[in-house]
């Protein structure tokens, strides 16, 4: 588990509960993180089976705070908030805002007495194209509009990730937004596919080298023609074997390809959204966001910004947007 200082003046407990990972902040009236950890008990890896598990994970996460602040209110956002969750909490329409997640969030009692506030996703249904759902990004997307409200007029953001997620802002709202299964489809064929018998596991290729291989990758895509996609992807097989690209590189031409489809096709759906000082901003995970901001590079994009954890602050605004803390200045 990872903690940080334990701070006074705490006035809310935040939880960012995903899929893998548990991470926990106590944040003081003016939503500073006094505090902080994080374990693996994300929803898909409790401690226990069933509801049980989720109360396990809550108390050995946070039992602590709530013995030391009692009637702390409790935010979280995230996959806790799914069908496979503690509660669900049903998807929002587009479009919306943070206040539109805490109209809808759903309330949960836990054993310890105190009652947690779940934050919904969000669904995108337009008449034209399949519906599409976000839960979690929302949050990360509210942390950013808090502090930057002049990105909340007119905004593209992209969230990489498992599923990323790029997002419109128009107005202060979540107007529409598309997913890219960029990450579960690396992760996938790596490890469960042919491709990934050629790419050692123990590879450590000079930062240069690959650098190029990701290149390589992402202008294969932007070169792809409509269909492509499956025959282009056999090359991280066939480069390997014809000896044409070492198989320490492998992973990252293959990392460059998908990156590379996902850039293009998003630039490209919202070719006509990118005019001329709309900014364009990248959310997440330092060194995904740099191979994103790379990828993005090599078709000639230059993003506006890029942020990390925005999660913190995120659930701060929706505790406030919910009554539940009334915040202070600095």
């Amino acid at each position: 588990m990872e903690t940080g200082r334990t701070g006074v003046g705490a006035s809310l407990i935040a939880l960012d509960w995903g899929t893998s990972s548990l991470r926990g902040f106590l944040m003081d009236r003016a939503g500073r993180v006094l505090d902080q950890r994080a374990n693996a008990h994300g929803i898909q890896n409790l401690p226990l089976p069933g509801l049980s598990g989720f109360e396990q994970a809550f108390t050995d996460l946070c039992g602590d705070w709530l013995a030391s602040h009692p009637g702390l209110p409790v935010v979280a956002g995230g996959m806790v908030g799914s069908a496979q969750g503690w509660r669900e909490a049903p998807y929002v329409r587009c479009p919306a805002d943070t206040a539109t997640l805490a109209s809808q969030a759903i309330a949960v009692d836990s054993a310890s007495g105190a009652r947690i506030l779940i934050a919904p996703g969000m669904l995108y249904d337009p008449p034209s194209g399949p519906p599409d759902i976000l839960r979690g990004e929302e949050i990360q997307i509210a942390g950013v509009l808090a502090d930057r409200p002049d990105w909340g007029r007119d905004a593209c953001m992209v969230l990489p990730g498992t599923h990323s997620k790029w997002v419109e802002i128009a107005g202060g709202r979540m107007t529409r937004f598309s997913t890219y299964m960029t990450g579960e489809v690396f992760a996938v064929l790596c490890k469960h596919s042919i491709l990934g018998r050629l790419m050692p596991a123990d590879a450590a290729p000079t930062e240069a080298e690959s650098d190029a291989a990701f290149a390589e990758g992402v202008q294969a895509a932007q070169a792809s023609g409509p269909g492509d996609f499956t025959h282009q992807i056999f090359a991280a097989r066939t480069l390997g074997i014809t000896r044409r690209m070492p198989a320490e590189l492998l992973k990252d031409y293959l990392s460059g390809l998908l990156i590379g489809h996902e850039l293009t096709s998003g630039l490209g759906h919202m070719r006509n959204e990118l005019h001329d000082g709309r900014p364009l901003l990248l959310i997440g995970e330092g060194a995904l966001c740099r191979r994103y901001v790379r990828g993005l590079e090599l078709l000639g994009v230059e993003p506006t910004d890029r942020l990390e954890n925005t999660a913190p602050r995120g659930l701060f605004q929706f505790a406030v947007a919910a009554g539940l803390i009334a915040p202070t200045g600095e």
